[in-house]
């Protein structure tokens, strides 16, 4: 395989394998570690005072006429193509030189100067064709792989993707953390490329590194950002190479994607949502336990979530399946977290598109306040969806817990929230209540949960179907106040005798009798299993 440089260019090993200088059988006589430089052009001249014409990166071609006839001069000449940052000095021997005096040799050595002499004379009209025909290709093929890049977020984005998922495959084709985040400091999105196990959290090299001045970092500003001045910048994208070092493909195409971004980012707010969604990842990955949990409480604090001591209490909002358009998604987060303001107590509020719903961790001073805080901050989720159109959430709070258990506290509160969305509207719902609705759930995708349900409940269910009136309410509420028919009597609005009737009748109709408790209990979970098979 031919040696390869950063993408655009090609590196002095691979020009002295073309078949122009190949030729010229080259022989490398000093920078033979060094042949991995990229050749950014070719230049030939016998001038003594050459370098002062060259910009760096050349490989530079000379029959050695202005090196002088002085060691000094010619130290002197070396010297100054290294400082000029030239790619490698090659020198053609026979009209000037035999060989290469030590004065050149020794101060190339010393300078780290890739030195290259020829045996045999070549046409440097050639090598400089041929040269600049490998560079014109390889410019090509790097805009090949840039296109292809913004050909694939372009497809992203046409599919109802956005920032995150522009983003991630970025980060995939840089190899690299990439980040989105404002002049100041303040991140908005983080992504990072797929990597080994054990490999560095985009929000830890942030938070080690994004202060530092990272060699071969690249930043690149969003257009058209807006602000209160000409030329003000908004947002920034940046990529720290940690994993591998940036080539100037990637400069080419960050300017690309950051195009793409500014694009995405123009609807009002989106910032807001980009955030969001970035928080909502690092929740959805410390449920999922893919956060050690040692480093999560670091990795909350580059997101801007600083409780104290006291214990955490995870939370999750659910709309109704539907309830929010993608593209409401940027008012609900901004409405939401307005509302949170009020509530006085530390929130990280994340954003899950995939799963429609909103994760959060609350910071408490102590777990008393567990359930005050928790009807609070409902209240003001409820509030933020309300005014966005969306009604009646499902909330559900976890139960009180360290970081150790936090993950394992979101994922139970997200299942529940998604097992509580067939249950009567609450303000807000505990986890531990939700138990026996959890476990309906999971068992949802069994043909055995449905056909409980219609051995139970079958006849009852056929007969609301086909006369009047309907007994199912009657048996919620009979169940509901466990069996008090007094109170059951009230709560329908019904007189004793009518009631008796009816539960006469649902005896009948199941063959059981509701004063034996094991009845009561497979009456009531066939009740609340029905919420989950329709």
């Amino acid at each position: 395989m031919e040696p390869q440089g950063p993408q655009g260019t090609i590196t002095v090993e691979r020009a002295l394998g073309l078949p122009a200088l190949r030729r010229g059988l080259p022989e490398v006589v000093a920078g033979g570690d060094l042949l991995d430089r990229p050749v950014r052009w070719v230049h030939a001249g016998e001038s003594p005072h050459i370098a002062t014409l060259l910009k760096g990166g050349e490989l530079l071609l000379t029959t050695g006429l202005g090196l002088g006839s002085r060691p000094a001069e010619q130290r002197g000449f070396v010297r100054g193509l290294a400082e000029r940052g030239i790619a490698a000095l090659v020198v053609e021997l026979g009209a000037r030189f035999t060989t290469l005096p030590a004065a050149v040799v020794d101060t190339a050595r010393a300078y780290g100067l890739p030195l290259v002499q020829l045996h045999r004379e070549v046409p440097f009209v050639a090598v400089t064709e041929e040269v600049h025909t490998e560079l014109v290709n390889e410019h090509y093929a790097l805009l090949r792989r840039v296109d292809e890049v913004h050909r694939r977020c372009t497809e992203v984005l046409l599919g109802g993707g956005g920032a995150p998922e522009v983003l991630r495959l970025f980060a995939e084709f840089t190899g690299n953390p990439v980040f989105l985040g404002t002049p100041e400091g303040r991140l908005l999105y983080a992504a990072g490329p797929a990597g080994p196990p054990g490999a560095a959290d985009p929000l830890q090299v942030w938070d080690g590194l994004r202060g530092a001045s990272l060699a071969g970092a690249l930043t690149t500003d969003l257009p058209g950002g807006g602000g209160p001045g000409p030329g003000a910048v908004r947002t920034r994208l940046t990529v720290l190479p940690v994993n591998a070092p940036l080539a100037p493909v990637h400069r080419i195409a960050a300017e690309r994607t950051a195009g793409l971004l500014a694009v995405v980012l123009l609807q009002a707010r989106q910032e807001e949502e980009l955030a969001a969604r970035g928080r909502g990842d690092f929740l959805c990955d410390l449920a999922e336990g893919r956060v050690d949990p040692a480093e999560a409480p670091a990795q909350a604090r580059v997101l801007g979530f600083r409780p104290g001591s006291g214990p955490l209490l995870p939370m999750v909002m659910r709309p109704a399946t539907g309830e929010v358009p993608v593209d409401s998604w940027a008012a609900l987060t901004c409405a939401v977290q307005e509302e949170l303001t009020a509530v006085g107590v530390p929130v990280l509020l994340g954003v899950r598109l995939p799963e429609g719903r909103i994760p959060l961790l609350v910071g408490l001073r102590e777990e008393a306040e567990r359930s005050p805080v928790a009807g609070r901050v409902a209240d003001a989720l409820r509030a933020g969806a309300e005014r966005v159109g969306v009604r009646r959430p499902v909330v559900v709070a976890g139960a009180a817990t360290a970081w150790a258990a936090a993950g394992a506290g979101l994922r139970h509160a997200a299942e529940a929230a998604t097992a509580a969305q067939g249950l009567p509207d609450r303000a807000w719902h505990d986890v531990r209540r939700l138990d026996v609705d959890v476990l309906l759930w999971r068992l949802r995708a069994r043909g055995d949960l449905a056909a409980f349900v219609d051995r139970v409940l079958g006849p009852l269910l056929a007969h609301d179907e086909a006369s009047r009136p309907a007994l199912l309410p009657t048996l919620e509420s009979y169940l509901a106040h466990a069996g008090r028919k007094a109170e059951t009597a009230r709560d329908l609005h019904l007189n004793r005798q009518t009631l008796y009737d009816r539960l006469g009748r649902i005896q009948r109709l199941l063959g059981t009798d509701l004063d034996d408790p094991q009845v009561v209990l497979s009456v009531g979970l066939a009740l609340r299993a029905r919420r989950h098979v329709g």
